[in-house]
């Protein structure tokens, strides 16, 4: 086709420049978004977690001076807290001014939603040891429970507002809930994957209990402990729960 001098030919460069963008986009987008659904998993110690995407860090529980292990000094996009305990609740010692949850409620906050669900640190709802919050977090399409400090079995109502984790962030080796109890708590929540947490490692001054009393009721191998998990939705277990130990590093 021969345009000559006719505007048709501005046109058609017009529309042909406008395709390529418009397809480019799309490709730059698809691969973002491919980027944007890994997260980062980290155990720092008790119930210490760092949750990291592409654009956000969520940190769980930063403990202080007091339990052994030196606190944290990394920045935090948003910050959870389970409990008033001084080895769950040091929010001080992270950078940038965190969001901080550390309530019963549902919150988001930069694409993350969390849910906190009251709960105890003992069986007498609360009486000896206090206030306990489940949270529920929502991150990259992966729903993670961290069971905080708890100290008792579940209730019906607790059970259904848990429902549809991914992956449960459980304590394995306190003194506040036997072994059974959470493996029984594991059992009503039926997450895709366990990663053991608040169990006995160097430097810690609270008499905890080994990860393998754990694994070893669990009937699952002690494999080498991963520095971080890092996850995909779609790589997680669809059949069988499945335990991820991981090394307690900073």
């Amino acid at each position: 086709m021969v345009f000559g001098n006719s505007p048709l030919i501005l046109l058609f460069l017009i529309s042909l420049y406008a395709t390529l963008g418009k397809n480019s986009t799309i490709k730059c987008s698809f691969f973002a978004l491919k980027q944007a659904k890994i997260m980062h998993i980290q155990w720092c110690g008790q119930s210490c977690f760092k949750l990291q995407t592409k654009d956000t860090i969520v940190i769980i529980n930063p403990y202080d001076k007091e339990c052994g292990l030196t606190p944290l000094r990394t920045r935090a996009d948003i910050v959870l807290a389970s409990n008033s305990n001084k080895e769950n609740n040091n929010i001080d010692s992270l950078k940038d001014d965190p969001f901080v949850i550390d309530g019963p409620g549902e919150y988001e906050r930069m694409g993350v939603t969390v849910k906190g669900i009251t709960s105890h640190q003992d069986n007498k709802e609360g009486q000896e040891q206090g206030l306990n919050i489940i949270y529920i977090v929502n991150i990259e399409g992966i729903r993670i429970c961290h069971l905080g400090n708890l100290g008792h079995t579940l209730t019906p109502k607790q059970v259904e507002r848990i429902n549809g984790v991914d992956i449960l962030l459980a304590p394995v080796g306190a003194s506040n809930i036997s072994l059974n109890k959470i493996i029984d708590v594991i059992g009503e929540i039926e997450p895709r994957m366990v990663i053991p947490m608040h169990y006995s490692i160097p430097k810690v001054k609270e008499k905890l209990v080994p990860v393998d009393k754990f694994l070893a009721e669990m009937g699952a191998k002690k494999e080498t402990a991963l520095p971080k998990l890092v996850i995909k939705k779609k790589d997680l277990p669809t059949e069988e729960t499945s335990i991820k130990l991981l090394d307690y590093s900073r």
